[in-house]
């Protein structure tokens, strides 16, 4: 009998979270849009040309390209000014190609009146796929802050800007030609890019 209620006990405990009484603790979701504007490139090549030397290239600048963002987002309200989520979407990195990265983030506020507009800063660190035709792996980080206003008790909008960095490993086109796996040694690329968006959490 113990166990049974013990068992009722941990299944309503969700349900009391986002009870009224606790609705600072409850799940969020929403959806986000950003346009990027990438400022900063660098690439570090290291591979063999069809003629078997070696070429290594390294190169550096600055270099501007528009991209955009979209993704879904759901978390959690840890406390009234403490928010964790979960983003993912698709975004455009610089000239390389489009992504889906799968992130974590950590949103600070700085009024804990969740009914009141209020000032936020995050961080933003995650991973994922470019969608091309041998796709890499590549990591994604932001740091930002931003403007919320409250739309009504559970409609938000939040008006954001960031510093953001991208890691990947873009195809290496040399000559003309498509350097496969096999013969790449090193293949690294970084984008730092700036970025303002709009979110509306739910």
């Amino acid at each position: 009998m113990k166990k049974a209620l013990i068992v009722i006990c941990l299944l309503m405990l969700p349900l009391g979270l986002m009870s009224k009484e606790n609705a600072s603790r409850r799940l969020t979701y929403g959806v986000e849009w950003s346009y990027i504007a990438s400022f900063h490139c660098g690439i570090h090549h290291n591979f063999f040309s069809q003629e078997g030397y070696r070429v290594d290239l390294n190169h550096q600048g600055f270099d501007f390209e528009s991209n955009g963002e979209v993704n879904l987002h759901c978390g959690f309200n840890i406390k009234e000014n403490w928010n964790i989520s979960l983003h993912s979407g698709i975004v455009g990195i610089y000239d390389i190609g489009k992504s889906v990265p799968v992130s974590l983030r950590f949103t600070r506020f700085f009024n804990e009146d969740r009914r009141g507009d209020r000032w936020l800063c995050y961080l933003d660190a995650g991973s994922g796929v470019c969608l091309k035709q041998n796709p890499q792996m590549i990591a994604v980080g932001k740091l930002g802050g931003g403007y919320r206003m409250s739309l009504s008790n559970t409609t938000k909008m939040d008006f954001l800007f960031a510093y953001r960095m991208s890691l990947t490993h873009p195809n290496i086109v040399f000559d003309g030609y498509s350097v496969p796996f096999e013969m790449t040694n090193r293949n690294n690329a970084y984008v730092s890019a700036f970025s303002i968006g709009i979110s509306l959490t739910f």
